[in-house]
């Protein structure tokens, strides 16, 4: 594994680790997913405490940090086992944030998001 993969899956990481329920939830003036409904910052706890809208944009972003790295590393030339890595680094920062004392979502949609491209 090449030393650019590497940097570039620590990336998916960090992008993965922004938590898309509780920025959404803070923007659009809702209670923090975290202590309130399941307190699991995800797309189904925003759709229980803020609604449909909220819980979309939280389900379509969550998604493209999936997406968007394997997409670029695709184009970037990496190798289908350093796809991969990024894929699982992504993953890996939603499940375990590292803004977020390592307490994530479930990664569901991050992974679907992966597996996509």
């Amino acid at each position: 594994m090449s030393l650019f993969a590497l940097f570039y899956m620590l990336c998916a990481y960090l992008l993965g680790s922004i938590s898309s329920a509780i920025l959404i939830c803070r923007v659009a003036g809702l209670p923090d997913p975290r202590q309130n409904g399941s307190h699991n910052p995800g797309a189904t706890n925003v759709l229980r405490i803020g609604g449909r809208w909220s819980a979309l944009a939280v389900l379509i972003i969550d998604i493209l940090k999936g997406m968007i790295p394997v997409w670029a590393g695709y184009y970037l030339g990496l190798t289908q086992f350093e796809l991969g890595m990024v894929a699982l680094g992504a993953c890996l920062g939603h499940i375990f944030p590292i803004f977020f004392q390592f307490k994530g979502g479930k990664g569901v949609a991050t992974a679907f998001g992966a597996i996509a491209p």
